[in-house]
């Protein structure tokens, strides 16, 4: 029996699942990326890949996980850069700053921001995938409470097994928006 066990076993190993969900979720904030240098697929729509359903119903809690501790983590990097300074590294001006008040006013301000990014290395396993989700993505879900990515069912299954094929995406970019019809504007004085 399996009381209290949650998440589909997709007939693999723990470690096997674990690398598939760190693969994925990298995978999809790796689409966010500007440059590809020599890469073959280049995704056709940022912030969207395709997988199995099932796949992206599991994966879907990781990525909000890691959204949400990268969304709590700007505030703390908008705090540091009001302490931190401009100058090259090795220069008079960066040593001065080093030994001043507002080097350790600028560690203890970064500090929370730092440990984030440790906490999704360690769940993603991926640095590239950990810059991008702080740089890009998570100013853009900073108002957001929850609710970071969608599933949209595919109509047509996988071509080698026949498996329902699914869109994982983040929300807000690749939306429909509604737009209202005009009324025609009938003439009233039809001669």
């Amino acid at each position: 029996m399996r009381h209290m066990r949650r998440g589909r076993v997709l007939g693999r190993s723990p470690s096997h699942r674990k690398a598939l969900f760190a693969n994925l979720c990298a995978a999809l904030f790796l689409t966010e990326r500007d440059t590809y240098e020599g890469e073959a697929n280049i995704p056709k729509v940022k912030g969207r890949i395709v997988t199995t359903i099932e796949k992206a119903k599991e994966v879907r809690s990781m990525v909000e996980k890691c959204v949400t501790i990268a969304a709590k983590s700007v505030a703390s990097d908008e705090a540091a850069k009001e302490f931190g300074t401009t100058a090259e590294r090795n220069t008079e001006a960066y040593k001065a700053w080093r030994k001043s008040e507002n080097w350790a006013k600028w560690c203890a301000a970064r500090a929370p921001g730092v440990t984030a990014r440790r906490r999704v290395i360690s769940m993603i396993r991926d640095k590239q995938a950990t810059a991008i989700l702080f740089d890009k993505i998570a100013p853009r879900f900073v108002d957001r409470p929850g609710g970071y990515t969608r599933i949209l069912r595919l109509a047509k299954p996988r071509l080698g097994d026949g498996g329902t094929r699914a869109i994982l995406e983040f929300v807000g970019q690749n939306d429909r928006v509604k737009q209202k019809a005009e009324k025609p504007a009938f003439a009233e004085n039809a001669s």
